[in-house]
């Protein structure tokens, strides 16, 4: 039973920490209930590296104020975002912090109305809002738990028990709003990502133990923590870095004395990372106070590995190995633009077409909205183009041209084939208005079909889809499925190629052979004479060809 009647930074942190624990536990399983059976379901990912981001946010210091807490919260969640699951989490918790601003504890009135705003911030993010998503399932949650709040204003309990019952029945409805969805047999993959992270902030309050919250740093997997660790701020607040681990850690030792060892190093530093167990722990933070860091690691175990770095020092060495005389800063031009690419030949032909800044991304790794504003800003222009390439990046593309400077056009192309076609008709030489209008009407003319294979047994409409089968989509939707990779390309081709199109281009990808490409080149060729036939080497993972027609 929940005990609290009212909700600090620190406990908020730790809700965080264990909803952020919940999701990543369950990662894979959120990913499993995309609607179609193609090996790209992100939606767990993207909310858990989305909420990863989060808790480094508010990990970064001990905030004890509930607002600081939240406001730190909001700003991990959107510089973390990916993909449209990600944004709108991003989103609830924008709303969220804006609710909490000024508030020192949180009571559950005040808990229940930040749910609302958070629900009612996310919808107005979203140019189309559907019902039967996780923007139903947040909205629904909210609503039920003002209702709660209203009736019974100091009681976390039933809150809790209220949002975590009305999530659930929400959910179960979502196939009911969403067609698709009960097609497929699933429930909407991200309203069961956020009843996941809520149901961890019951767990954190009734004092049940998720998993060692510190994990949920980690939440992006070892390979991006490592890389996070690396990183150091443009603006030193602490001169040392210091890392080392804590074996033999005492056996008296229990996970509260972990937590002590984060508030006090959190008290002296930031950019603190603590990862590992009872049995060993990994430790790095930068502080004034090297001496004190090492001595707060000390009472747990013996330390190894030991590592301090005078990070400034560091920084005026390499500044005064760089060349004295930098190139002059390039002339600012017009236009610029920006593609979100995967695959090495895609990228390629991105480079050729004068776009300034690829990012690397797309199905199953969406880019995050700072990864996007970072690119943009990158480009010296007045007007930068972006081309999203992909349905579930054009949102964050759209979040992160909010937060730039000059003036950012999002073209929203759904595949690189639209993207291609949309930097073909750029024209230096019109206004930005007109080569805005120029793109989307050339992406819009390219219709797509993608041949990939199917993960799970699955029934679409009247196709009987079992695992391992070659799928055919076009425009992103099943419509073909067989065991031959040509045939179900040729079966494929029927719905796209009209007696108006004059060319098809074949993208074949990483695990394709370059002369099974050729092959399905001249078999195409044979079937449609009016149409000259393109290959190119796409290099994407996953689809063994990406077909565009025009």
């Amino acid at each position: 039973m929940i005990q609290v009647t009212a909700i600090d930074g620190l406990m908020l942190r730790e809700m965080v920490l264990a909803g952020t624990a919940l999701l990543e536990r369950n990662r894979e399983k959120v990913d499993a209930l995309n609607v179609f059976p193609v090996p790209d379901g992100d939606t767990g990912t993207n909310m858990s590296l989305t909420m990863a981001s989060a808790v480094r946010e508010i990990n970064a210091k001990e905030y004890i104020l509930a607002s600081e807490a939240a406001a730190a919260l909001a700003k991990g969640a959107l510089r973390g975002a990916r993909g449209n699951s990600g944004v709108i989490t991003s989103q609830l918790y924008r709303g969220f912090s804006k609710a909490l601003d000024g508030v020192d504890k949180i009571t559950p009135t005040q808990f229940a109305a930040a749910l609302k705003q958070g629900a009612d911030t996310a919808y107005k993010a979203v140019m189309r809002p559907k019902e039967g998503t996780i923007l139903t399932v947040a909205r629904v949650i909210a609503e039920e738990a003002v209702k709660q709040a209203e009736a019974d204003p100091d009681n976390y309990d039933a809150l809790f028990e209220t949002i975590l019952t009305a999530g659930e029945a929400i959910l179960e409805r979502t196939p009911d709003m969403l067609p698709i969805l009960k097609q497929a047999g699933v429930v909407d993959a991200g309203g069961r990502g956020l009843l996941l992270i809520y149901t961890g902030y019951a767990a954190a309050l009734r004092g049940e133990r998720i998993e060692d919250p510190a994990e949920a740093e980690t939440a992006a997997g070892p390979a991006q923590a490592e890389a996070e660790a690396e990183k150091e701020p443009e603006d030193l607040k602490f001169t040392y870095s210091v890392r080392y681990s804590v074996v033999n850690v005492s056996k008296k030792a229990v996970q509260q004395d972990v937590d002590l060892l984060r508030r006090q190093l959190n008290r002296i530093g930031d950019y603190l990372k603590i990862s590992g167990d009872l049995k060993q722990l990994s430790v790095s933070v930068h502080t004034n106070d090297p001496g004190k860091a090492l001595q707060c690691g000390q009472i747990l175990g013996d330390l190894n590995d030991l590592e301090i770095r005078n990070m400034v020092e560091e920084r005026k060495a390499k500044e005064a190995a760089a060349p004295q005389e930098a190139d002059p800063p390039a002339e600012r031009k017009p236009y610029g633009m920006v593609a979100v690419s995967l695959g090495e030949g895609f990228s390629r032909i991105f480079r050729d077409l004068a776009v300034d800044v690829i990012v690397e991304g797309g199905q199953t790794m969406n880019p995050s909205i700072e990864d996007l504003q970072k690119a943009v800003q990158s480009v010296n222009a007045d007007t930068v183009f972006v081309f999203p390439n992909n349905g579930n990046v054009i949102l964050a593309a759209q979040q992160a041209a909010e937060l730039c400077d000059n003036q950012v056009l999002v073209v929203p192309t759904k595949n690189v084939a639209m993207g291609i076609a949309a930097a073909v008709a750029f024209t230096p030489d019109i206004s930005a208005e007109e080569n805005e209008e120029r793109m989307n009407e050339a992406a819009q003319k390219v219709r797509t079909g993608t041949i990939t294979f199917a993960v799970r047994d699955s029934d679409f409409e009247a196709l009987h889809i079992n695992q391992g089968d070659v799928i055919g989509l076009h425009n992103g939707k099943v419509s073909v499925t067989g065991s031959s990779i040509p045939d179900v390309a040729l079966s494929l081709m029927k719905d796209i190629v009209t007696e108006e199109d004059s060319l098809i281009t074949l993208y074949y990808g990483i695990d394709t052979p370059e002369q099974d490409a050729q092959a399905l080149a001249e078999q195409l060729a044979e079937r449609y004479p009016d149409c000259d036939v393109d290959i190119q080497n796409g290099g994407q993972p996953l689809y063994y060809y990406l077909i565009a027609v025009e």
